[in-house]
This record gives structure tokens, sequence and C-alpha cells, in this order.
């Protein structure tokens, strides 16, 4: 498993298909298993704290039998308060060890086309960039653990999900 993906899209050229948009949510699961490898006990908000990094929030927002929803992100300090950003929601497939992008808000990157059913190739670029910034928080030593969950924080808003924590 490479440190971070940047090579995924020279191995296909012109558009995806499915069976390489699931390696990928198989490759976003693993690097996921890294940052919290509890993830299944876990419950509520987390946060991963490392010197000279930005603050990492990860939320579970649903606990199923097979699956896990979670909200993951960085806060930035703004004028108006704290902005989440990249702030993604992701569905975790615990039997298949897939985890798949259900949404992405960022300011960075022109990923979205705000279109309500997401093509396959939208689905295949905001899945890359999870891939390439779960490697990136890997990368930097982030990581949850069950212990670290805090149940209380499991109805925050997204935007008061900084204080919860």
């Amino acid at each position: 498993m490479p440190l971070y993906p940047w090579g995924l899209c020279t191995w296909y050229p012109g558009k995806p298909n499915v069976g390489q948009l699931m390696d990928l949510c198989d490759e976003n699961d693993r690097y996921l298993m890294r940052l919290a490898p509890d993830l299944r006990q876990m419950q509520g908000c987390c946060q991963s704290r490392l010197k000279g990094a930005l603050d990492l929030y990860l939320e579970v927002l649903e606990q199923a039998p097979y699956t896990t929803l979670i909200h993951i992100t960085y806060f930035f300090s703004h004028q108006q308060g704290h902005r989440p950003d990249p702030d993604a929601r992701v569905r975790i497939y615990h039997d298949s060890r897939q985890s798949e992008v259900i949404e992405l808000r960022q300011q960075s990157l022109p990923l979205n086309a705000g279109v309500e059913r997401p093509t396959l190739e939208q689905k295949w670029k905001v899945n890359l960039f999870l891939s390439k910034w779960l490697a990136y928080c890997v990368r930097q030593g982030h990581q949850f653990s069950a212990d670290e969950s805090q149940a209380g924080g499991q109805s925050a808003r997204r935007t008061d999900l900084a204080e919860s924590c």
C-alpha cells in the first residue's frame, strides 16, 4: 500500500470504472483503519492533536452492525468562528472493507459540480481527494482511539463540533 496515492491517476488513464472506484474505496478504508483502529467501538467525538499540525476531528454519527458513518474535518479559525475544511462524511462498510465519501465540502479544489446524483467520475474525484487527505493525516501521525471518544458529542452540529470535542 503506497503511503501517498498520487500515482493512482497514472494507473487509470481516461475515465475510471466501478472496479477502480472500489479499489480506491478499499484504500480509503485502509487509511481510516490506521487512523482509527477501534472505529467500531468508538462513539461521539474524538480529536487528534499533534504538535505542529492542525487538530483533526472525527465524529461517529452512526454505528450499525455492518456500517459506520463518520464526520472528519479540520477547523480553521475565521472571523465568524471556526470553519471546517475539508469537511467530509464517510460511510464505512465493515463487511467489504470499503470507505466511501457521502458528502465532501472543501474550498481548495473544484471537485463537486453541485449535482444531486454524482457521476462515477465525480465519486472518483472526491474519493481520491479523501485518499490523499487521509494518507497525509496518517503520515503526520494522527490517530484516534475508542478510549478518547466522547458519547456527549454525538448530537453536535457541524459548526459546533470543534467546541464539543
